[in-house]
């Protein structure tokens, strides 16, 4: 017989029980987590969010109490009143908060039973994504999910409290706004009241936060969701979370401070990690050292460009890559000469789902260097690229030859790969790095044009601005990424103000005004009418938790993710609707095989 809660209310969490309540009487209520009759006494684990407490249900109190709590099964909900005593010596539980301790039922109320499970409600359980996804409830039980989403309640608690201090306005930006293509496709949401016409959902507050400074509202955050309607990754979500914030006056050292603020309070309460001086990196520097603009810092195996040399030597596939404008590097994997040919053979191939066309090496050993293209170079060449590499009997080489995006793909992604094979990367380090100066656009070479590397919004270098029209592609962007561990965790730029310098950068990527106007329209509007100097960055709150947890899935940290195909297995989202619904909106749903 199920009982109701009725007059019961709880006086302690389950994991809060202490000293200072040895001898109470106290009222606890959750599921039941173990169970255990030795001899007549009955012994369960009782666990709330907080953690868990031994209740012991005793003949010496009440047998009728004993025969009640023999019925009970995992995950049964139910409350307890009892006296708290300290454990017999000898039988504390160091691996609980509350192990010293014990409640002596002398009520028990059972409020709801459970089916059998589908798997344990606890860490480290080997159960597939798919069935926890699907059972989702029962995954936010166990104690490592459930202080994921408590973290991030804490989380989201510190950006407050900084933002607040800063002087910030917490504005929430609309869900349902306009269609403005910035890149990945927008979820479309039609309309009823206006047949034909859709609302967008955003994909950033961008636009919004930039209209609230020509607003005067001077400094806005958010937590904000946002909406991508693009092919996912292994670990993006159609909809996810970011920090926003938006600056009036300012220059980039001014964001920057309220984002290093925000996350060394974040690493100091929440971890109890102390973030010292960040340093800068200009994105030519990251490129050139590490072939990506998020480097991981944590361990070396910096990359080293020896195009120069390439140029001049007889090693047909560098030379002519050198001659076409392309360049080569390399790097040294330190003690890798014992890598065999087999190894070798996997690392080329890694290369080539990057675009690489093959992987030369060269290995340093005793009696000298081992690799089929040593003898195209003269002795002096070689003891260059030696030196260079800071070569030592035992290392082994890597070379690509191609265009630089390619080869820096390419390298950044083997060098990531070698640090891990030879466990080279200090998980415990928290290095975090800021990387400034970025192209202002990037050559789109299947449609032959140019495009912005972040948005069109963001505002170039004031002494390159005159290079808008002549040179793009030497033009700088006044915008900055922070980077942690390898990971980019935060982006964002100032932003232009000026009507004459967005019609240039319009006129850069190929926009018309009639499509400037019919796609940004409403803020193009607003910047005629006194837009202050501006600027602002977004944090990806999921990303950052994530990392900070130790979690590899942003979905952990997730209450209710989609799956890596957009799905929600919880509640079968995305699902079909009624016909007369879509009648409502003036849809018809094409079958595959019309759609073809």
């Amino acid at each position: 017989m199920l009982e109701h809660l009725g007059s019961f209310k709880r006086t302690h969490y389950c994991g809060e029980i202490s000293e200072k309540d040895l001898g109470k009487d106290v009222k606890v209520a959750g599921w039941v987590d173990t169970t255990r009759d030795h001899g007549g006494v009955v012994f369960i684990d009782l666990r709330d969010r907080t953690g868990k407490v031994q209740v012991v249900f005793s003949p010496e109190i009440s047998k009728e109490l004993v025969e009640k709590a023999k019925k009970l099964r995992h995950e049964y909900v139910v409350a307890v009143e009892g006296e708290v005593r300290r454990r017999p010596e000898g039988t504390e539980n160091p691996k609980l908060k509350t192990g010293n301790y014990e409640i002596y039922a002398k009520k028990l109320q059972i409020l709801n039973r459970s089916l059998p499970l589908p798997f344990p409600i606890e860490d480290n359980v080997k159960v597939s994504e798919e069935v926890r996804l699907k059972y989702r409830f029962l995954d936010l039980r166990r104690p490592k999910m459930a202080e994921n989403l408590l973290f991030r309640h804490r989380l989201y608690r510190v950006v407050r409290e900084v933002f607040n201090e800063e002087g910030f306005v917490e504005v929430e930006t609309p869900y349902l706004t306009k269609s403005t293509p910035e890149g990945a496709r927008d979820f479309l949401v039609p309309s009823r009241i206006y047949p034909g016409k859709f609302y967008a959902l955003p994909q950033s507050p961008q636009l919004f936060k930039q209209i609230l400074m020509v607003a005067g509202i001077d400094r806005y955050y958010q937590i904000a969701r946002c909406f991508r309607d693009e092919d996912l990754r292994a670990d993006r979500q159609p909809e996810f979370t970011q920090i926003d914030f938006e600056m009036s006056f300012v220059a980039e050292r001014d964001v920057m401070a309220v984002a290093e603020k925000f996350i060394r309070r974040a690493y100091k309460e929440l971890l109890g990690i102390e973030i010292g001086e960040i340093p800068v990196m200009t994105y030519d520097e990251a490129m050139s050292r590490f072939g990506t603009d998020r480097p991981d810092t944590r361990f070396g195996l910096e990359l080293k460009e020896i195009t120069d040399i390439a140029k001049q030597c007889n090693f047909k596939v560098f030379r002519s890559v050198a001659e076409k404008g392309g360049i080569v590097k390399a790097l040294n994997f330190k003690g890798g000469a014992k890598l065999s040919r087999k190894e070798i053979d996997e690392l080329t191939k890694f290369v080539g789902v990057y675009g690489a066309k093959g992987l030369a090496w060269i290995k340093v050993l005793p009696d000298g260097l081992q690799s089929p293209i040593v003898k195209f170079f003269t002795e002096g060449e070689m003891n260059e690229i030696l030196k260079r590499l800071e070569a030592e009997v035992g290392d082994i080489l890597f070379f690509v030859a191609d265009k630089p995006e390619v080869v820096n793909a390419a390298l950044a992604n083997l060098r990531l790969k070698l640090g891990k094979m030879a466990n080279l990367i200090d998980e415990s380090k928290v290095n975090i790095l800021w990387v400034v100066d970025f192209p202002m656009f990037e050559w789109n070479e299947e449609e032959e044009r140019w495009e912005a590397l972040h948005h069109p919004f963001t505002s170039p270098k004031e002494e390159d601005i005159e290079k808008l029209l002549e040179n793009p592609g030497a033009v700088r962007a006044r915008a900055y990424d922070m980077v942690l561990n390898g990971v980019e965790i935060g982006g964002g730029s100032i932003r232009i103000h000026r009507e004459d310098v967005q019609e240039k950068v319009f006129k850069v990527i190929g926009l018309s005004e009639e499509e400037a106007k019919e796609r940004f329209g409403f803020l193009l509007e607003a910047l005629k009418y006194g837009a202050p100097p501006h600027g602002g960055m977004a944090f990806g709150l999921d990303r950052l938790c994530a990392i900070m947890r130790g979690e590899e899935s942003i979905r952990d940290v997730i209450a209710f993710p989609k799956t890596q195909r957009g799905q929600c297995l919880l509640t079968g989202a995305p699902d079909t609707v009624r016909e007369e619904q879509l009648d409502e909106l003036h849809i018809e749903v094409k079958t595959k095989e019309e759609g073809d």
